[in-house]
């Protein structure tokens, strides 16, 4: 209780000298951004580092960038490597230690080195390449052809971009005259969401692929410095793997991105990628109409040498007439002396055959009428052997009633009258 006591602003007072005089120097740290946010013209900064093996944090730090530096070290770093600074990116900072009584300890940032962050940026982008390459995907777009007739165009774009409105105005003003038909599906083309947000525009596409004959995705207005969502290896993998053809003009001049790269066309502006649809039309059209000028000129050349061979043919038509017409008349009367000779050959054998068949129809009609006579000649010995005269003579007699004969007594009724017939006459009785 007999030392001296401190207030607290004493002591933060006594750390601010003792940073000051143990730590005058500035010093150059990698470290990566946690966060990056900017407020009345300041930068503010959160650096973390972490372990290599289980990525967890094992140093954490704030940072300040004041107006005066920011406005020189920004607009130098976004030019050099084309993007700005954002959470996840490795940096080397320029740093001097403060203290302040009341505000704390903080690393007052006096320079960024972009060179370290494009190396960073390489090598990401390297591994991303990698990556795609052996997953066999990297080239997967190119092995696509653009339809001949690529007139049905999904758009991912923002749907405010000056560029969307120009891709779709040099679309509709082309000098030829083609049909376009695009449908726009909205996507956000700068910061963090860029990635997601085009992905899910994919996504949405692909549920009616059947519709469109390929993809755009353009961008116009957008920072050039904000192009970090189009080099991450989720996008890169969806567009490769996308079964329609995707022409990227995302309106930047430095290198590639990876969405270019896997992309099936890669030009710079969305103006640029309505030139290469309508041009890519243009040649369809100049190849039908070459082709078409081909046809007609092989067609005026074949017939020009059927004419030829017609009138050759038709001037030879009457000398072969000429030719196969004795030939004709000859064969002709060579066939009619054939026939002719055969004919009288015929007669003479036919004579003959008549002859023979005279000869032998009236011998089988001689034994036929010889038959049919004796079988007359049984029938009517038959007959007579039949005859009721003869049965009479022989004693037999013939009972009749009402002229039919009596076979049945019982048939007859007391009162009836018969006859009956004997050789010498006719004995009439009445049934008693």
């Amino acid at each position: 209780m007999s030392e001296k006591r401190l207030s607290l602003y004493e002591l933060n007072s006594l750390v601010r000298e003792v940073i000051e005089c143990e730590m005058p120097n500035e010093y150059w740290v990698e470290a990566e951004l946690s966060e990056c946010r900017e407020s009345r013209g300041h930068c503010y900064l959160e650096l973390i580092e972490k372990d290599e093996q289980s990525a967890t944090p094992i140093a954490k730090a704030s940072a300040k960038c004041w107006a005066s530096k920011w406005m020189l070290i920004r607009p130098y770093f976004e030019r050099t490597t084309g993007q700005r600074l954002h959470a996840g990116m490795k940096v080397l900072l320029k740093v001097y230690a403060q203290f302040h009584e009341a505000y704390g300890f903080s690393w007052i940032v006096t320079d960024i080195d972009p060179t370290y962050t494009l190396g960073d940026m390489a090598r990401k982008r390297q591994e991303i390449i990698r990556q795609l390459k052996e997953e066999g995907v990297f080239d997967l777009q190119k092995s696509l052809e653009l339809p001949v007739f690529c007139q049905h165009i999904a758009v991912i774009s923002s749907e405010t971009a000056a560029g969307y409105g120009d891709f779709c105005n040099q679309l509709a003003d082309n000098p030829y005259g083609f049909q376009f038909k695009t449908q726009l599906f909205p996507a956000i083309m700068q910061g963090e969401a860029t990635e997601q947000s085009i992905i899910n525009a994919l996504n949405r596409i692909n549920e009616t692929y059947d519709d469109f004959d390929c993809v755009v995705i353009i961008r116009g207005g957008g920072a050039t410095s904000d192009m970090s969502g189009f080099d991450t290896l989720a996008l890169a993998e969806n567009v490769a793997n996308f079964p329609l053809p995707i022409i990227t003009g995302i309106g930047h001049d430095r290198d590639e991105s990876i969405l270019d790269m896997v992309s099936h066309t890669r030009v710079k502006t969305p103006t640029a990628a309505a030139a290469l649809l309508i041009d890519h039309l243009k040649a369809m059209l100049d190849m039908l109409n070459d082709s078409q000028d081909r046809l007609t000129h092989l067609a005026q050349q074949k017939l020009m040498t059927l004419h030829a061979s017609l009138i050759t043919i038709s001037e030879a038509i009457p000398r072969l007439f000429s030719i196969v017409r004795t030939r004709q008349e000859a064969r002709i009367d060579g066939l009619y002396q054939r026939i002719l000779s055969r004919i009288q050959q015929r007669a003479v054998t036919s004579q003959g055959d008549i002859r023979n068949l005279e000869q032998r129809m009236l011998a089988a009609l001689k034994h036929k009428r010889t038959t049919k006579r004796h079988r007359l000649e049984i029938i009517e010995e038959k007959v007579k052997a039949l005859d009721p005269v003869l049965l009479l003579k022989r004693g037999y007699s013939i009972t009749l009633f009402k002229g039919k004969t009596v076979r049945d007594p019982l048939a007859l009724r007391k009162g009836d009258e018969i006859e009956t017939r004997i050789e010498k006459g006719t004995i009439k009785s009445i049934i008693q």
